[in-house]
């Protein structure tokens, strides 16, 4: 299921890959400055890289210091904004310029001298080429932090609307499921008044599983297959109270699979429709068989019945791609059993949840019946 992402803040600057990178751009920076004041005949190589490093590696580390200090939530990257933006970059560049100096000239071996006394030639060049360097340096880290921050954003709000599109086709679900229940109940009420009385507790016990899990939250945990199981097996609780003997059923969910995160009523669907176009038409009903198991990295859920079964089937269908698994048919009940609305819902889902990653298709089971296969791949580790 998606989950919220936080927008970025001001620490990202601070994550070890973001401060190895900076670090890394920096030093090749100063040591091309260091180059070309060599090649210009400003004094020594080895003073001009440790003038240069001790500079250029100052006002970087001030600079990200001091826009941590002076971000506030919702700068994008982390950087101040405003006049904050306006004191950093002139203060980080004059006070690095100033500890990176020193430094130089101590190594130097002039400690008390300024380098404008010593060498006005390279200082100047250096005071300016500080300048130049260290505000482009600042717009560039500035603009790379921008675009994180903007490709973070834009990745949650995907996910906020993939989460929203997929509780808004639950909502959709859900009453379908319960009205053809509830026709169920009313046929069964003038038959079996005592039957009907024990699916109607059933559907109070499924209507409030089905509560509870509406009023998790995007923070919640996610939605798993043994809730999607236990939620399942009360659907078919009531079924078998509509069909009696007419219905077995068989549910495999290995230990190993219970936390694999689905969302939910993904079942669901495929089991109401393997009854309702597979199961319940056949006078001696049959077996529907429900079972999860791991491929690898891929998880793959299985719904067979040995019902009547459909005469066509397209076999194959992508979640991300296939609307409709299968091409239209004359047969009015092969169309139903193969494109109704609850299989486009699930079609819809695993394309909203997981885009291409996920496939659906519906298969003749031998002898008689039907096998919905949904795989969904790399959620597993490898």
């Amino acid at each position: 299921m998606p989950h919220t992402t936080p927008p970025a803040s001001a620490s990202s600057l601070c994550t070890p890959r973001t401060l190895l990178k900076g670090a890394t751009i920096t030093l090749c920076v100063n040591t091309g400055i260091a180059l070309m004041l060599w090649w210009a005949n400003t004094g020594p190589l080895n003073e001009q890289m440790v003038y240069s490093q001790a500079i250029g590696l100052s006002i970087w580390a001030l600079i990200n210091a001091g826009a941590v200090w002076l971000a506030r939530p919702g700068d994008p990257g982390g950087f101040p904004r405003g006049w904050r933006m306006a004191l950093l970059v002139p203060g980080g560049v004059l006070l690095g310029a100033t500890i990176g100096t020193t430094l130089g000239n101590l190594y130097a071996k002039h400690p008390g001298q300024l380098l404008v006394t010593t060498n006005p030639r390279m200082a100047w060049m250096m005071l300016v080429m500080t300048f130049v360097v260290g505000s482009a340096m600042t717009l560039y880290f500035y603009l790379a932090g921008k675009s994180s921050y903007l490709q973070a954003e834009l990745e949650r709000t995907q996910r906020q609307t993939s989460e929203a599109q997929l509780r808004l086709l639950e909502s959709q679900l859900e009453p379908h499921m319960l009205f053809n229940t509830l026709a169920n109940l009313r046929v069964l009420i003038s038959l079996d008044p005592v039957r009907a009385q024990t699916m109607l507790d059933h559907i109070i016990a499924y209507l409030r599983a089905t509560l509870s899990a509406s009023r998790h939250g995007p923070d919640s945990p996610p939605h798993t297959l043994e809730a999607e199981f236990a939620r399942l097996g009360d659907y078919l609780a009531l079924m078998a109270i509509r069909m009696g003997p007419r219905l077995q059923v068989t549910l495999e969910l290995p230990d190993a699979l219970r936390h694999a995160p689905i969302p939910p009523l993904l079942l669901q669907p495929l089991a109401e429709n393997a009854i309702q176009h597979g199961l319940e038409p056949k006078v001696e009903g049959g077996h529907l068989t429900i079972r999860a198991s791991q491929h690898g990295p891929h998880l793959r859920l299985e719904v067979t019945d040995t019902g009547l079964g459909c005469p066509q089937l397209h076999t194959s269908a992508s979640a991300a791609t296939a609307s409709s698994a299968t091409d239209p048919m004359p047969d009015s009940h092969a169309s139903q059993h193969t494109s109704g609305f609850g299989l486009t819902q699930v079609r819809e889902r695993l394309a909203t949840a997981y885009g291409d990653q996920a496939t659906f298709e519906l298969l003749a089971n031998h002898p008689t019946g039907t096998t919905a296969n949904v795989q969904i791949n790399h959620i597993f580790p490898a």
